[in-house]
């Protein structure tokens, strides 16, 4: 029934500075740009950002995003404005997780592990 992954969206309150923070991240620019959605392609699958005038944090499922280093990914995360919510853990067979917010408050999760590999 499910076939995987296929996109994670955030809601944004600024969309143009969400879009250039995430490019930023990211290292791409988005392929597909309007004022009511951006989407940037990230290895097959999709980040979209989506604008909302909620004045509370946004809130929503937890996604992580794989990464080939943890400590480095995070580091650099938080560099370009992230907040750390919860130190990298080893969570079992070698598998490293740690959440972090974006600039527009939404959970950011990475994910380092040796298991797996995008198809």
């Amino acid at each position: 029934m499910l076939e995987g992954l296929r996109s994670c969206i955030y809601e944004v309150g600024d969309l143009d500075a969400a879009k250039t923070w995430y490019a930023d991240v990211l290292g791409v620019a988005p392929y597909f740009d309007e004022p009511f959605y951006v989407g940037f392609d990230v290895g097959g699958y999709e980040l979209g950002l989506l604008p909302t005038d909620r004045t509370e944090t946004p809130s929503g499922g937890q996604s992580y995003w794989g990464v080939p280093d943890i400590a480095t990914a995070r580091d650099a995360l938080i560099s370009r404005g992230a907040q750390p919510v919860s130190e990298p853990q080893d969570v079992g067979g070698g598998i490293m997780m740690a959440v972090l917010v974006d600039p527009a408050g939404n959970r950011l999760g990475i994910i380092e592990n040796p298991h797996f590999a995008a198809r």
